[in-house]
């Protein structure tokens, strides 16, 4: 046997980014390529990807990327891996409709190649035999994996729960995590998001139950916010829509992008005439309609926050609306949410959201379907994925409490390596397991300078002195002019003159008709400047001297 490596490159010790590498002997898989929404610390940042450029160095290492399902936080970072390394993407049908209709954003679709799988039907890539289970989760076409390779069987679980009545009635296929484990795996990859809740998570049918209750008793306009890619969400609402004989509107880029293509491979069913368009809502009674729309995290520019906010063309929201957040919270949103909630209660609408209501159930496992993944695929190593760090410490000690020896568990972090040779398992520390961060469509150079400076501008603003100079006599002509933004309106203007005579003062014994390295003087003026408002003020403004040569 060689040497078998798992490398997780993100997903780790947080909730988001999923992608890792599953290497043998110089040749990988990829599974999953997901991102990050950024937080607070990161301002004008889009995405979080994980940093996968060295495989950029050796592209003929990868064999393929898996994707076990279309959630943002597995298959995001697809078009930004391409646009470094043409490699090919597996994964099912409504999963590869996802990722195309991403790709057509970003003019990519003619680059890479897609193979649709059948969870029934086993693949060989590389050294690897690959084969797709069939699991439940938030969003239709999920799936688990079962990669064989010289070493052992490793068993991926995906994002998963186990749900008695699936909304689409094909449940998980939990014969076939036993058949791998009566034959014995190796090693266990299994998802920890719900560690910390007991007992089991309800089924999705109770969320389609609870609409049926809700919305009969509605008085006005319903609008529900969920996640663009829950597609059986979006499918109970317009059944329950339908019994009570109200018209749909899908809100949303996202939202309608998903829910078409759902339509187009058949997991969607929805009646023709039920549907209606953004623009013919301003004619329509307000009690005849429900809106379905993305927005329940707070996004700033999605449809439920600008209705919110009061910005929205087609949607005002009114007293006695009805906004259904049909989603939970993501760590980290909690601010934005709480805002959006505030201000939809301001302008008089009933808000449901999940501490309130039953109108949303979680897609991940709780502790005992955790229990049952474990007894079933029976592993020798145990490695908890898809968590926060806490998550993956608790979900190492169930996996202890059912029989795995502590030896035997691993916590890894982003980065770390889990090498399995000869029968024995040990971590090194591979790579950074760092980050990269999207400003836009494409990879850029949003580095740990520029963000610095993005949070040095968002906390202490930004002082431009400007000053003219006539370089053949070494003369000052003109200024210091003094320009603030998002500094502060409380200074007088005694200070503000203060600080020009400081810095014409200060310029003056500094200038001569000698000069020619002006990026000297300039670095005279920021510290000057600098050092005025540190002790004038107590702030200290980002200064942006700039000379004006004459």
């Amino acid at each position: 046997m060689g040497e078998l490596s798992f490398i997780p490159l993100g997903g780790l010790g947080e909730i988001g980014k999923n992608m890792a590498l599953l290497e043998y002997e110089g040749q990988a898989v990829m599974i999953d390529a997901g991102l990050m929404f950024p937080d607070d610390l990161h301002p004008g940042v889009d995405y979080i990807i994980p940093d996968f450029n060295f495989l950029a160095e050796n592209p003929e290492r990868l064999k393929g990327v898996l994707l076990t399902h279309g959630h943002e936080d597995h298959i995001g970072a697809v078009p930004y891996l391409l646009q470094k390394i043409n490699v090919p993407i597996y994964g099912t049908k409504l999963t590869l409709g996802f990722v195309k209709a991403k790709l057509e954003e970003f003019k990519l679709l003619s680059h890479p190649t897609f193979v649709e799988v059948d969870p029934k039907k086993p693949f060989d890539l590389g050294p690897f035999h690959i084969e797709f289970i069939r699991v439940t989760h938030s969003i239709v076409d999920g799936c688990g994996l079962a990669i064989t390779t010289p070493a052992g069987v490793v068993i991926h679980t995906g994002d998963f729960k186990i749900d008695p009545t699936p909304i689409d009635g094909i449940p998980i296929d939990l014969n076939r995590f036993a058949d791998y484990g009566s034959k014995g795996a190796l090693m266990l990859l299994s998802d920890s998001t719900n560690v910390e809740r007991e007992g089991y998570t309800l089924s999705e049918k109770v969320v389609g139950e609870e609409f049926d209750r809700i919305f009969p008793k509605a008085k006005r306009r319903i609008i529900v916010a969920c996640f663009a890619s829950n597609i059986h969400r979006v499918q109970q609402v317009i059944e329950s829509a339908k019994k009570v004989g109200r018209k749909v509107c899908i809100m949303g880029r996202s939202m309608v992008r998903n829910t078409q293509v759902a339509r187009d491979l058949g997991f969607m069913h929805v009646p023709a005439n039920l549907l209606v368009q953004p623009d013919q809502l301003k004619g329509m009674d307000p009690q005849d309609v429900v809106i379905v729309t993305t927005g329940s995290q707070g996004e700033p520019m999605s449809s439920v926050s600008r209705m919110a906010m009061g910005d929205h063309k087609q949607v005002s929201i009114q007293p006695d609306d009805l906004v259904i957040l049909s989603a939970r919270t993501i760590p980290g949103n909690e601010r934005a949410i709480s805002n959006i909630i505030n201000l939809l209660y301001r302008r008089g609408a009933d808000v449901l959201y999940e501490a309130v209501s039953e109108i949303h159930v979680s897609g991940h496992a709780c502790r005992e379907e955790q229990k049952i993944m474990i007894s079933l695929v029976k592993p020798k190593y145990f490695v908890p994925v898809h968590g926060e760090y806490r998550h993956l410490v608790l979900h190492a000690r169930l996996a202890e409490e059912l029989g795995v020896p502590p030896d035997n568990t691993f916590v890894l972090e982003n980065g770390e390596k889990l090498v399995v040779d000869g029968g024995e398992a040990r971590i090194e520390k591979e790579l950074s397991g760092g980050t990269i961060l999207v400003d836009g469509k494409h990879l850029s150079d949003v580095g740990e300078v520029v963000l610095r400076d993005r949070l040095h501008l968002s906390q202490d603003g930004v002082v431009v002195a400007l000053v003219t100079v006539d370089t053949a006599k070494g003369k000052i002509m003109g200024g210091p002019d003094l320009v603030t933004r998002g500094f502060t309106e409380s200074l007088s203007d005694d200070l503000m003159n203060e600080a020009r005579d400081m810095i014409r003062s200060t310029l003056e014994a500094e200038i001569h008709d000698k000069i020619t390295d002006w990026s000297t003087v300039k670095e005279t003026m920021r510290k000057s400047l600098q050092k005025f408002f540190s002790q004038k003020s107590n702030r200290r403004p980002m200064i942006m001297p700039v000379i004006m040569e004459i």
